[in-house]
């Protein structure tokens, strides 16, 4: 270590959490340039305080925590943002409160000429399907395209389905439902690839208005702690505007802070003919803080709406089975074609896959892509992985596949209890968000948001992690799949150290010398006090490379 120059940023008075297995704890962090020099302790012969010189920033902790930067494996900053500008429905959950938010907005704004925004709760309305009639009161005169919370579904009013030509006699596409009345009338509520139909209507945002949404979602981020992400979806996408030209806006103007790897969207209604595109996709979009090297595949639906594949068909509301078991979205012998060529181009694949049929159908992909091409450093991870057969725990590690999870929707709330496990029965209900199972197992974990299906905040999802109970519910509330908590340890080493493997940064996630110093200043210790208070934790400071991109008023 050259002691002859001093560090740029000293942080002093730990405690320091590393997530460095040989050594997790320290008090003291010395910073030059961009990567960290050196990780100690005050007043021993690691020699931090030597380091400090005339210019050289000094941060005293007090206490505080000092962890790596989190990094989100799964998150859609580009349409978060834009959402956050739009009719914003995601901090209310009641259809009431819909009602007066989407008559304000659209008295706010007279000139536009579609209403567009989303952040919906499925459980506001009865089996999560609101009708047009309900805009059609509000709005009568404009067209109306609202996305629901994990934007698997959307939600339209009759100007809108007039505008797509949407009647009794259209048919369903292959990877979607119009859902319908009694009478076989469009309702309004549109499911996966039906929201297309209107969704492609919808006038783009322009590029300013893309590149003002990733900019705010940047900051959101950063506040978060959040210093790098994988965005899950680059590319034309049914719903949603390719975020790709902001991302190059903002790294051209000098203001893309964060480090991204971008998912390419993958066309299923395409097949290996796109994968030429994808190559020279990836040679253009290769530079800087963006890389684009992972493919997004997304296989299957959500279980809400009962298009997670899954192994064995939903049950009705009576409990018997009905003769649907979701929807796998590229047929499974093609899946694996594609993913084998994918692999052998030295792409990371990207699965959507959220029923017990479509993880299965990814790891089998997986699995394929390594007996054809070896093993390669391609680091393929699974998201969301709601409902995992048991037989398929072991896969993941022994296929190298990470599991990339994203806690916060591992609890009892409304659109669990009410759409959830009610269709899925008990044996499959209990199979849900296998955290510790496959902890256990000895499977790679990396965490992620998927903002703005819900919080981007990192401590709200370890809250959920360890305790399987949502911030806010009271001590006496049921726990979540007990037997499937992790500790508060592997859950902040799968927000940093794993979803930097996920993210092929692999000089960051951890506090060691040598690495990327992209670090959080949290304001307390939350493995110092009990584990119903970690969502309390807040972040005071986030640096990337060392220079600080967020600190609170209060730091």
């Amino acid at each position: 270590m050259d002691t002859t120059t001093p560090a740029d940023l000293v942080f002093l008075s730990g405690p320091v959490h590393t997530v460095d297995p040989a050594r997790s704890r320290a008090s003291a962090v010395a910073v030059r340039g961009e990567r960290i020099l050196a990780v100690g302790h005050e007043g021993t012969k690691d020699g931090i305080r030597d380091l400090i010189g005339p210019g050289t920033e000094v941060v005293d902790l007090r206490g505080k925590l000092l962890v790596p930067g989190f990094q989100d494996a799964h998150v859609h900053p580009v349409g978060g943002g834009l959402e956050l500008g739009q009719c914003d429905l995601s901090a209310a959950v009641t259809a009431d409160a819909y009602r007066g938010l989407i008559r304000s907005y659209a008295a706010a704004h007279p000139q536009a000429p579609w209403i567009t925004g989303g952040g919906w709760s499925l459980e506001a309305f009865p089996g999560g399907m609101p009708t047009r009639e309900f805009l059609d009161d509000l709005v009568p005169d404009r067209p109306v395209f609202l996305v629901n919370r994990d934007h698997h579904g959307a939600w339209a009013n009759s100007r809108a389905l007039e505008l797509a030509g949407l009647t009794s006699g259209t048919s369903d596409p292959a990877d979607g439902r119009i859902e319908r009345d009694d009478t076989g009338a469009p309702t309004g509520m549109l499911q996966e690839g039906a929201m297309r139909l209107v969704g492609d209507l919808v006038p783009e945002p322009t590029l300013a208005e893309r590149t003002e949404g990733l900019l705010r979602a940047q900051r959101l981020l950063h506040g978060y702690g959040v210093t790098a992400w994988q965005d899950a979806m680059l590319g034309r996408a049914p719903g949603a505007a390719d975020p790709v030209p902001a991302y190059l806006a903002a790294q051209d103007d000098g203001k893309l802070t964060a480090r991204v790897t971008g998912a390419l969207w993958w066309d299923r209604s395409r097949g290996a003919e796109q994968i030429p595109d994808l190559l020279a996709r990836r040679e253009e979009l290769t530079g800087g803080r963006l890389r684009a090297t992972s493919v997004k595949i997304m296989q299957d639906g959500i279980a809400e709406n009962h298009t997670a594949a899954m192994l064995s068909p939903y049950l009705t509301a009576c409990g018997c089975a009905s003769d649907n078991s979701g929807i796998s979205f590229i047929d499974p012998g093609d899946l694996r074609e594609y993913v084998m060529r994918l692999d052998a181009e030295g792409f990371q694949v990207h699965f959507h896959a959220l029923g017990d049929r479509a993880v299965r159908e990814a790891l089998d992909a997986v699995e394929a892509a390594r007996t054809a091409n070896g093993w390669r450093d391609t680091r393929p991870h699974l998201a969301h992985l709601q409902v995992v057969h048991p037989d398929d725990l072991p896969r993941f590690r022994r296929l190298g596949a990470t599991a990339n999870i994203q806690a916060l929707w591992a609890a009892h709330e409304p659109q669990m209890d009410e759409l959830t496990i009610p269709f899925l029965g008990a044996q499959r209900a209990a199979w849900q968000y296998p955290f510790g199972a496959l902890l256990r197992s000895g499977a790679t974990l990396a965490a992620g948001s998927d903002w703005p299906v819900s919080s981007p905040d990192p401590l709200a999802a370890l809250h959920v992690a360890v305790n399987r109970r949502m911030p806010e519910a009271p001590p006496s509330a049921p726990v979540f799949l007990p037997e499937q908590r992790i500790d508060l340890g592997s859950a902040l080493a799968a927000y940093t150290a794993g979803s930097a493997y996920a993210n092929h940064l692999d000089d960051t996630g951890t506090i060691q010398p040598g690495k990327l110093a992209d670090l959080v200043v949290l304001d307390r210790d939350p493995f110092d006090g009990p584990s119903e208070e970690i969502a309390g934790t807040r972040v005071l400071q986030t640096f990337v490379g060392g220079r600080r991109v967020f600190a609170a008023e209060d730091a």
